[in-house]
C-alpha cells in the first residue's frame, strides 16, 4: 500500500543550533543562504517534501563554543516554536586543551532538557570516530568521553542520537574538506542521510561511493602536510592566540522559519571543495 507523504513524518518546524559543521561549512553552495548548503539544509529539504507548511530555520554559526550556542541560540530557536531541533555543541571545545567533556555535557544536559519541555523532538549529535585525523586525532578520547555522555543525556530527555562515531565511511580522506576539519560536500551528505535515517524518516538520498583517491609518493604527502599547515593549520593557530573566531562578524544564515528547497542547478556532491572552526 503505498504511504502518503504528508504521514512519513510529524515535524512541521524545524530548528537546527550549532557551529560550523550545522552552518555546513565545507559544502559550499553559491545558492543557498550563506553560499554553503551542508547536512542540516539537506535533512530539511527530505523533510519538506510532502509538507507543504514546513519551515526550517538553521542559527548555526561557525566558531561557536557549546556555552556560546547555548547563550546566543536556544532562546531565539525556542520563541521560533519549533517541534524538532537538532543540535551539535561542543565540538570546538573538546579541540581545546584543558576541556573538560564532562562540565560540557553537564551544561548540554539543562539545554536539552528544556527542548524536551518545550515539546520538541531533540536530534542530538555525537562526535565522530576521528583516530585518523590530524589534529583532532589527538582528541579522541576526550570525544569518545562526551559521547557516552551524551547518550546519557538522550536516554533521560527521550532525544534522538545522531551516531556519527558509528558512520565509518567518515574514515574516508574524500569524507573530509581540505581543511581536514570539516567535512566535504559528500561527507555532509552520508550524515544527512545518517540523520534522516536515526529519525525514521523515508527519503532519496542515496548512498554515494567516493572514488579512490590516486596513489601519492612520499615526498607527495609531505607537501601536500606542508601546504595544509601553512593554509589552514597555522591561521587557526594564530586565531586561538588571538582570541578570534572564524564566526566574528557572522550571523546565523537562516535566524527565521521558512520554505527550504533543493540548489537551483541539480548536481551530485562535489568530493573535496580555511581550519575554521
Amino acid at each position: 500500500m503505498a504511504t502518503n507523504e504528508s504521514e512519513q513524518h510529524p515535524w512541521s518546524r524545524y530548528v537546527a543550533l550549532g557551529d560550523s559543521f550545522t552552518e555546513g561549512i565545507g559544502d559550499p553552495e553559491p545558492t543557498s543562504p550563506g553560499g554553503h548548503r551542508g547536512w542540516a539544509d539537506r535533512v530539511a529539504e527530505e523533510l519538506s517534501k510532502g509538507h507543504q507548511d514546513f519551515a526550517y530555520a538553521n542559527l548555526a554559526i561557525r566558531g561557536r563554543l557549546l556555552q556560546q550556542i547555548l547563550d546566543e541560540q536556544l532562546d531565539p530557536a525556542l520563541a521560533l516554536n519549533p517541534d524538532l531541533i537538532s543540535i551539535s555543541a561542543g565540538g570546538n571545545d573538546l579541540i581545546r586543551p584543558g576541556s573538560d567533556p564532562d562540565a560540557l555535557a553537564a551544561s548540554l544536559d539543562t539545554a536539552v532538557g528544556a527542548m524536551a519541555a518545550a515539546g520538541a523532538t531533540v536530534l542530538l549529535f555525537n562526535g565522530p570516530d576521528i583516530r585518523d585525523t590530524p589534529v583532532l586525532g589527538l582528541v579522541r578520547g576526550r570525544v569518545a568521553i562526551y559521547n557516552e555522555n551524551l547518550r546519557t543525556i538522550a536516554a533521560r530527555h527521550d532525544a534522538v542520537i545522531a551516531d556519527m562515531w558509528s558512520l565509518r565511511e567518515l574514515s574516508a580522506p574524500a569524507m573530509w574538506d581540505d581543511d581536514r576539519l570539516h567535512f566535504s560536500p559528500l561527507g555532509h551528505h552520508r550524515i544527512a542521510m545518517m540523520a534522516l535515517d536515526s529519525l525514521n524518516v523515508p527519503h532519496q538520498l542515496q548512498p554515494l561511493d567516493p572514488p579512490p583517491l590516486p596513489v601519492r609518493t612520499w615526498r607527495e604527502a609531505r607537501s601536500e602536510d606542508l601546504v595544509w599547515a601553512r593554509e589552514f593549520l597555522v591561521p587557526w593557530v594564530l586565531r586561538r592566540i588571538r582570541h578570534q573566531s572564524s564566526g566574528d562578524g557572522v550571523s546565523a544564515k537562516r535566524p527565521t522559519p521558512g520554505p527550504v528547497s533543493g540548489p537551483a542547478r541539480s548536481s551530485s556532491p562535489r568530493q573535496r571543495s580555511s581550519l575554521g572552526d
